[in-house]
């Protein structure tokens, strides 16, 4: 413990020990204190971004599908449940004419129903021959499925849960390969069993976004993507890398762009006597068509459209 004097002439003395346990406690309520206002403030700012967070909903995705509105269809798996008659639980396929078969309550009508429907329809039916309130669970194991074929990502059979239209159905089949044609078809079955073809043309769908050719998908659909089968052509003599040149079925090849994949004419190349043997596929028969490929470079003549098979001879 340590006295001093306050003053030498006034006989005032202080504890110096007391004094500076007085100045540490203030200092530590000081720092408590301002350590109680940081906590509280990271609290508050806690709690209003939570109260926030808890504000916010997460946006709809636009288009989404709800399996609740969904019509049960042919070819339909169903799993029916009735807790208080377990006899009555069974799975069953919904047939062509829309309609199941069930075990002491026999043939019902399904087709256009949602899940909630049937489920109302069977308990009503329960209701009438066998016990009150029954509990009917319908759980939809399978849906009715449309076929998407040709130049796609993943080819297949596809569910329709709930309303679906041409680009979705694309989107789940992996979008288009870079052979696709310029349309694509959907073969519809109608009421009377007969298939019509719907064309519908790709730049205008994909490209320019023309809503009125998004159809919507029904079963039985089906989704043809015509893939763009590769061609050939020869290119021989002088040009820089003879040999054979492709091209794709719908873009077509003329003289002057199979000559140009081919390197293009060589220095010692007669451009004025271009010839381009042709066989007809269904004789047999070859024929001899000469060109001048300088004239058709420039302009002056007509380009010539190549087919499947020729074969240009550039001396």
């Amino acid at each position: 413990m340590i006295w001093q004097r306050l003053d030498s002439g006034s006989g005032l003395f202080y504890n110096e020990d007391k004094h500076m346990d007085r100045t540490a406690s203030m200092l530590t309520r000081i720092n408590t204190s301002r350590m109680g206002k940081v906590m509280v403030a990271q609290a508050v700012c806690f709690i209003v971004g939570l109260s926030f967070l808890s504000g916010m909903t997460p946006p709809a995705q636009e288009g989404a599908l709800t399996i609740n509105d969904y019509k049960i269809g042919a070819k339909d798996l169903l799993q029916i449940t009735v807790f208080e008659l377990p006899d009555l639980n069974q799975t069953v396929r919904v047939a062509e004419d829309g309609s199941i078969t069930l075990t002491l309550l026999g043939k019902v009508d399904v087709a256009g129903l949602t899940a909630q429907d049937l489920e109302k329809k069977l308990t009503t039916i329960l209701d009438q021959k066998f016990t009150k309130s029954a509990h009917v669970t319908v759980f939809i194991k399978e849906f009715q499925k449309v076929a998407v074929l040709g130049a796609i990502g993943k080819p297949g059979m596809y569910e329709l849960v709930g309303p679906t239209t041409l680009l979705q159905i694309i989107a789940q089949a992996g979008g288009l390969t870079a052979q696709a044609m310029s349309e694509l078809y959907v073969f519809r079955e109608g009421t009377d069993g007969q298939k019509s073809k719907i064309t519908i043309k790709l730049e205008d769908l994909m490209s320019h976004g023309n809503q009125d050719l998004n159809i919507e998908l029904l079963p039985k659909d089906q989704v043809v993507i015509p893939i763009d089968q590769m061609r050939n052509v020869f290119v021989y003599g002088e040009v820089k890398t003879p040999g054979v040149v492709q091209f794709l079925s719908s873009k077509g090849i003329t003289l002057l762009q199979a000559v140009a994949q081919a390197g293009g004419t060589t220095e010692w190349a007669k451009k004025s006597g271009v010839m381009i043997k042709r066989r007809d596929k269904v004789t047999g028969k070859e024929t001899k068509i000469y060109a001048n490929l300088k004239a058709i470079e420039n302009g002056r003549i007509t380009d010539i459209t190549l087919v499947e098979g020729d074969v240009v001879i550039v001396p």
